[in-house]
This record gives structure tokens, C-alpha cells and sequence, in this order.
């Protein structure tokens, strides 16, 4: 979904938090119907709170959606239609709480069929008077914009979150406007590209860092960290440090894993780390825009592998300056452009090749890129 074609915009001038919940929940239906299903009833549980607050009824905090439903219902204030819908809802969606079965997409598109009965009321008859709700939509399928399931957990999880905290009890306090728009703006209220929602936050002496969901298990190149490529080795040599997933939340103390090293080569880690995550980020959205390229990369700056570029031999008349780089990738049968590793600093690894060799490849590569273009 792009920031402006999610269904539920229209809730955003009565409830940011409703809107943002609903399109990730329209995010899901695709991608994992069980994790749709289990997440509209707190969609719609949330909603019977506020009309409770609205009517003043009592409501308790361990009251369950259940007891919510039964309450309106006995009082008066659900339709058939509405009392069925939130049945519905609230009752496939315990079974895909429980049930270890495979959930179809035409369970969770029913499911979204009555979270719609359910708003429709809502707006209706609490929102503005001159407000009018869009006629219904099925969701469209966009396979190539999909979320991961740990992932839509993680960004339903933050959302409802928000959307709790929004309730307003009778005994506290109106948020101020400006408090709110605070609480909305440090939740994933925009909807990032799949692969950017932030799985884990890094700190180091009071800074933090967050780690987007595409890096969750990244490899950890030693040499793409200048300043800290032994240091990594000798940790990975530890089993530390490897990927991601292995740093701990807090780097602070983790030379202490290996001998010879100090709190100067944490910060300067933590430093790198926070390079190395903007440079990736680049990356990811330049193949999620370019889909079916192939390109090189180095450090911040890429080039396109084209056809004409992929097939230049690594000869001493195409390529000055390194004859033991080029004699060591045709002793390991890298022949031409077109088989090179698109992380170009790994061929800092081969003997006597420092990262300065690769850096004079990668310009001569691009130079060889301008060169094809203009002819």
C-alpha cells in the first residue's frame, strides 16, 4: 500500500489511531489471514470501548470483548446487523488465536467485510454529522509490496498500542492536541516500504539506534566497517557479532569478549553501525524501485551492471593499476565484470589487495559505465 491508497483514510480526521490499525490489518489480509483475524478484534473491541465512554457506561479493564458486545446489545445500542458483524469478527478470530489450522484469504475478507459493517455504524452514529462513509471495498492484492508476518506483528502490535492509549477514561486528563500529534508521530503512523519497520533499537552510552526489520539477520561484513573490520573478525572468531541478531541491545561492555580491545572500539562500531544502516537502507529501496537490475555496490555509491558491462574481461588493457587483483580473480576463474560479487569490498579479502584497490576498480568501473553510455 502507498501512503495515499489504503481504504480506511477516510477515518484519519476522527481517529488516527483507528485509521493507521485498520491499514495494517488491510496490510495482512494477503500476506496472513490468521494474523488479520486475530488482530480485528482488538480493532473492533477498541471501538465498543469508546462508545462505552461515550454512552458512560461501566467499563472495566479486564472487562473482555465479550462482555463489551453483551453490555451494548442488552442496552440497546447495536442493530442486528452490528451485533452479528462483531460475533463474527470476535469469534473467528479466537479460532485463529487457537486453532492451528491453515486460515483462508476468504475467512479474513469476510472478516474485513464485517470490521466494515462495525466502522460504518461507528462514524455513523458517533462521528460528525456531515460526515459520510465510503461505500465498501474489497482489498487489493499487492504481492509485490508485501509486509513479512513477523513483521505486520511488530507494526499491529505498536499500532494498538497507540490505539489503547487513545481511549479517553472519564477520570483523566484531555490530551492536548499537540501531545498527541507527539504520541501519533513516534508510532509507524506513515506506511513505510515493507522490510523498514523498526524490529529492535540498538543503544551505546545514551544513543540509540533502530534496526529497520530487513537487517533483523543481516551478516555483518567485517570489511564494510573500516575502523572496526578486526575488530568484528575477532569477535565473529567468538561467535559475537556475526550478524545483527547477535549484537546485544546494549553495546556497551562487549570488548570484553575478546582481548585487546577497548570502550574506543564499541563507539567506533556503534558509529559504523549507524553508517552501515543508512547505506543499506539506500540499497534496499534502490532494488525495490529498480526490480530484475543487477548492480554493484560500494559503500554508498552503486553502478548498474548492463549487458555491455558485464561482459568486459578483466585484462590489463581494461583495467590499469592492479595487476595482482586482476591476477588473483582469474586464478579464481572471475573473468569478466559480470562475475564479481555485487558487494564489491569483499575483494578487499584477496593478498595485497587493500580497500584503496577496490575503491580504484569501482572508478573504473563506473568510468566504464559512462563510457558504454555514451557510445
Amino acid at each position: 500500500m502507498d501512503n495515499q491508497s489504503y481504504f480506511y483514510k477516510f477515518l484519519e480526521p476522527i481517529s488516527k489511531e483507528l485509521a493507521y490499525v485498520a491499514r495494517e490489518l488491510e496490510n495482512s489480509i494477503f500476506t496472513s489471514p490468521r494474523t488479520m483475524l486475530t488482530h480485528a478484534r482488538v480493532f473492533v473491541e477498541n471501538i465498543l470501548q469508546q462508545v462505552i465512554l461515550k454512552e458512560k457506561l461501566p467499563d472495566e479493564p479486564w472487562t473482555n470483548l465479550k462482555e463489551r458486545l453483551d453490555l451494548l446489545n442488552e442496552k440497546g445500542y447495536l442493530t442486528a446487523e452490528v451485533r452479528d458483524a462483531l460475533h463474527h469478527v470476535r469469534q473467528i478470530g479466537n479460532k485463529a488465536a487457537h486453532d492451528a489450522r491453515m486460515f483462508r484469504y476468504s475467512e479474513a475478507l469476510l472478516s474485513w467485510e464485517s470490521v466494515y459493517v462495525i466502522v460504518k455504524w461507528y462514524v455513523e452514529v458517533y462521528g460528525p454529522l456531515d460526515f459520510t462513509v465510503p461505500d465498501y471495498q474489497d482489498p487489493t492484492l499487492r504481492t509485490e509490496r508485501a509486509y513479512d508476518i513477523t513483521e505486520l506483528e511488530v507494526r499491529l502490535k505498536s499500532l494498538e498500542e497507540l490505539l489503547i492509549a487513545s481511549v479517553q477514561k472519564p477520570n483523566e486528563e484531555p490530551v492536548h492536541q499537540e501531545t498527541a500529534a507527539t504520541i501519533v508521530a513516534s508510532r509507524p503512523a506513515e506506511p513505510e516500504q515493507p522490510g523498514f519497520t523498526t524490529i529492535r533499537t540498538l543503544t551505546y552510552k545514551g544513543q540509540t539506534l533502530d534496526v529497520p526489520y530487513f537487517l533483523r539477520d543481516a551478516f555483518l561484513l567485517p570489511q564494510r566497517f573500516e575502523k572496526s573490520e578486526t575488530f568484528l573478525i575477532r569477535l565473529g572468531a567468538e561467535q559475537q557479532a556475526r550478524i545483527m541478531s547477535e549484537l546485544p541491545n546494549d553495546l556497551e561492555g562487549l570488548h570484553k569478549h575478546v582481548k585487546r580491545f577497548n570502550e574506543k572500539n564499541e563507539e567506533n562500531l556503534f558509529e559504523e553501525l549507524k553508517n552501515y544502516i543508512e547505506e543499506e537502507k539506500i540499497r534496499r529501496k534502490l532494488l525495490v524501485e529498480r526490480p530484475g537490475e543487477l548492480f554493484f555496490f560500494y559503500k554508498a555509491d552503486h553502478i548498474v551492471v548492463t549487458e555491455e558491462l558485464s561482459g568486459i574481461p578483466f585484462t590489463a588493457e581494461e583495467f590499469t593499476g592492479s595487476p595482482s587483483l586482476l591476477r588473483q580473480l582469474n586464478e579464481d576463474q572471475i573473468k569478466t565484470v559480470g562475475q564479481l560479487p555485487k558487494e564489491l569490498v569483499i575483494l578487499a579479502k584477496y593478498e595485497n589487495v587493500g580497500i584503496g584497490t577496490v575503491e580504484k576498480l569501482f572508478e573504473q568501473l563506473k568510468g566504464k559505465c559512462f563510457q558504454t553510455t555514451l557510445a
